[in-house]
């Protein structure tokens, strides 16, 4: 029989919250890291994949330890991007509903710094924060730190390596007798140097079952491509997903406005988001992504932490990630909630070898894809082609008398003629693809 929250010592507002939320049975992580937070006080590291439901393990517990009567700030978690640091700030809220005594705040990058000093004015029991946004502010000395009892870590194994600096000016800032609750997806070695350095020694480690739960449901596959045909596979796979949501990784923001571009061009409905965008601009995209108004999100790494949208089918690696822990994070995007899902690693012949090091790591399977073939490819982009003319909006600005003129050629066709002759001049244009040929035969012989 399945544990519930009251039998992990959740008391019962929140319990109220989580039912409230739909969230009725506690995940593995759930079950290993609520007691041991609310019953012991030792320091903790917890390995889990992404998508495991770490929010409410370390979150719910951390709520109902707050003092509400201690006006000073007693819980701090760090997160390494602005969109994980919302996520996590809205997802506190909606646990503390019914509670007016709990009072939490967000200090996170690429939002206006002054309402955030506005709000630190007032009695705060629990912060989120990003490491450059905190450093900010207390340099400018508008946060106090030096009360703290509980700091978390979350998705630790990324701010070591791009925000060591700021995370090591925070730890020295706050009191050696706080407790410290580490989450990681792999237990890299700048973890375990952080472990050691800034940690108990004797640290309670809560590992959940790391060869299946971490990458349960999803199927990993890869396609070996010619650069030349690597945007032509990936335009048939997305037509082959038409109407479900995915997620494209790629390696560096340039790599991400370029294919957002081309997926534009091809009337794809898709957005980008990466760290040189505004806050606006990142809000607003990913607000459509998860609204369901548009289908497709191109990303880098680092802007992808924070996106929780239970219905992304599928993830695609267009670049190979540099780290193990980036492909954990990448597809953990996909397959969240108990749901299935598909992650495809798009590779040239030269990367192929590195795929047996992921597997061997990560303790994963990988199966190849078969990519389609050159006249498949071509159908595939004459029928991009159509819908690209299909979309497109009227020319409201053309010269009447030059309308006439070409209406004039075109007055005595058909539609079905027309239609013809506008194939039959596309698939006569010069392509970088061997198909057309087959194309027009297989539908000559039909």
């Amino acid at each position: 029989m399945s544990k519930q929250f009251l039998d992990l010592g959740v008391n019962k507002q929140l319990q109220k919250s989580l039912v409230d939320l739909e969230i009725c049975t506690p995940t593995e992580i759930q079950e290993q890291t609520i007691p041991v937070i609310l019953s012991q006080k030792k320091d903790i590291t917890v390995l889990a994949k992404t998508g495991t439901g770490k929010t409410v393990a370390f979150g719910i517990p951390l709520l109902q330890l707050i003092d509400v009567k201690d006006t000073k700030i007693q819980t701090l978690i760090l997160t390494p991007t602005r969109e994980l640091g919302q996520q996590i700030y809205n997802n506190l809220k909606s646990f503390t509903n019914d509670s007016t005594e709990i009072s939490i705040s967000s200090t996170l990058g690429g939002i206006p710094i002054k309402p955030q000093i506005e709000s630190l004015t007032k009695t705060t029991h629990l912060v989120v924060a990003t490491p450059g946004r905190l450093v900010d502010l207390i340099k400018r000395g508008a946060i106090s730190i030096s009360d703290l009892k509980y700091l978390v870590l979350d998705e630790a194994d990324e701010m070591v390596s791009a925000l060591k600096e700021e995370v090591d000016f925070i730890i020295k800032k706050i009191p050696k007798s706080r407790r410290t609750l580490l989450f990681t997806a792999t237990m890299s070695g700048a973890i375990k140097q952080l472990v050691q350095n800034y940690m108990s020694k004797h640290v309670t480690h809560i590992e959940v079952d790391m060869k299946t739960k971490g990458h349960q449901g999803i199927e990993h596959q890869f396609v070996v491509v010619e650069p030349i045909e690597k945007l032509d596979v990936l335009l048939h796979f997305l037509n082959s997903k038409e109407g479900d949501r995915g997620i494209i990784f790629c390696k560096t923001k340039a790599a991400v406005n370029k294919l957002a571009k081309k997926l534009a061009i091809n009337k794809f409905s898709s957005g980008a988001i990466h760290g040189s965008l505004t806050q606006g601009i990142r809000d607003r995209i990913m607000g459509q992504f998860r609204l369901g108004h548009i289908n497709i999100l191109v990303a880098t790494d680092l802007a992808s932490r924070g996106i929780d949208v239970k219905e992304i089918s599928y993830v695609i690696n267009y670049h190979l990630p540099d780290t193990y822990e980036n492909y954990v994070h990448r597809s953990g995007r996909t397959a969240r909630a108990g749901a299935k899902g598909y992650a495809l690693t798009i590779l040239q012949k030269e990367e192929v070898i590195e795929i047996a090091d992921f597997e061997k790591e990560l303790g994963i399977k990988f199966n190849e894809f078969v990519k389609a073939d050159a006249q498949s490819i071509e159908e595939n982009n004459t029928l991009m082609w159509a819908k690209k003319i299909f979309k497109t909006k009227p020319n409201r600005e053309v010269d009447g008398n030059f309308k006439t003129k070409v209406n004039t050629i075109f007055h005595h066709l058909t539609k079905e003629e027309l239609i013809d002759k506008l194939l039959a001049n596309q698939l006569a244009m010069p392509s970088k693809s061997i198909g057309k040929t087959e194309v027009i035969k297989k539908h000559k012989n039909n």
